[in-house]
């Protein structure tokens, strides 16, 4: 995976646990967390559970990040924790390099970049770990096609790994894992050849749903695409009726919207005749 030299890993069950890992070892009276939103859930879950703070930070309208804006409240509160989804999730939009490094340049506290699908996006921070002392990044082996072995990874500085492992529960990764995850990484080029594919009918995909009436398909990075229908509810439960499941995140910060995870040819195919139907 590419993780330079002088730095050490952490193993997770999932990178759920590593989240909370990370949470509960920065979490002190009056700490606080901070994110941009909307993001993956579990940060203000865990948050919640380690009694921090949670400053959530509105993305703009079309969900991409006003860096200006970002760093002067990362500035301004310190938050002792951040947690970046690098491409974000829900929204699949990767985030330009260089607003990520003015983050990292700003903050005091610890900066998590949660590269779970780095696969897709292919853009890292890995590489420059030994340039930001406050920088750590987590992946998963989840996207790579290994979920259901629940296998985390975080990479970061000693110093980092030796106060997160103080947190860590005992045995939180089995040796079934450990023995799958090394069988199945010694054939990595096979996970990266199907990673190719799903960008490579990326594109396709996100083409063919923006041309449905009222659709509107946002940038993605990352093996899903948040798309905008006029009545989320509606659409999904359409969708439903034909033996079709995505993800329904119609709330006040992603209304009317739908994720939709990129499929093989013939599931694509499936999904966009199901998609104009449900419309």
């Amino acid at each position: 995976m590419n993780v330079p030299a002088g730095m050490e890993i952490l193993l997770g069950n999932g990178s759920d646990d590593l989240i909370q890992i990370v949470t509960f070892a920065c979490a002190r009276p009056g700490a606080a967390m901070m994110f941009p939103a909307p993001t993956f859930v579990m940060y203000s879950v865990d948050a919640l559970l380690a009694d921090m703070k949670a400053l959530r930070y509105e993305l703009r309208e079309d969900f991409t990040l006003d860096r200006d804006a970002f760093v002067a409240k990362v500035k301004a509160e310190q938050p002792a924790l951040i947690f970046i989804a690098y491409p974000n999730n829900p929204t699949g939009i990767l985030y330009p390099e260089e607003d990520i490094a003015a983050v990292l340049r700003a903050a005091q506290g610890l900066v998590v970049l949660d590269e779970a699908y780095h696969v897709f996006a292919q853009k890292s921070f890995m590489p420059r770990l030994a340039e930001f002392p406050n920088l750590v990044v987590m992946r998963t082996v989840s996207k790579l096609g290994l979920a259901g072995i629940r296998l985390g990874y975080l990479a970061g500085r000693p110093e980092w790994i030796g106060e997160f492992n103080k947190v860590r529960q005992a045995y939180n990764v089995n040796v079934l894992t450990q023995a799958a995850a090394t069988f199945v990484l010694e054939r990595l080029d096979v996970l990266e050849q199907q990673a190719a594919k799903i960008r490579a009918d990326r594109a396709g995909l996100g083409q063919a749903l923006a041309a449905l009436p009222g659709v509107t398909v946002y940038p993605s990075e990352a093996n899903f695409f948040l798309v905008r229908v006029p009545d989320a509810d509606r659409t999904d439960q359409g969708l439903v009726r034909q033996g079709l499941l995505v993800r329904n995140r119609n709330d006040p910060s992603l209304k009317n919207c739908l994720r939709i995870t990129v499929g093989t040819p013939d599931e694509n195919r499936i999904l966009l005749t199901a998609m104009r139907e449900a419309l």
